[in-house]
């Protein structure tokens, strides 16, 4: 299937979509090929997950939970 016949949408990640479209072409291949597509797949979007991660900047910061409680006293 070419990219031009996808009716799902891109995820408007280039690498993420790049890696999906290499699954584009899955039913003409052997099933005995799959596993290792499947796994080349895989560690493309975890790469691409960490890249992203890595880029991310950090969310706000959390806000602050209740005051901690007394001390009995003594």
């Amino acid at each position: 299937m070419s990219e031009q016949d996808r009716t799902e949408p891109l995820t408007g990640h280039p690498g993420v979509d790049e890696v999906l479209a290499t699954l584009d072409d899955l039913d003409g291949r052997p099933v005995a090929e799959h596993v290792a597509i499947f796994e080349r797949a895989h560690e493309r979007l975890r790469a691409a997950l960490a890249d992203a991660a890595d880029t991310t900047p950090p969310g706000p910061p959390a806000p602050p939970g209740p005051p901690a409680p007394a001390a009995p006293p003594v």
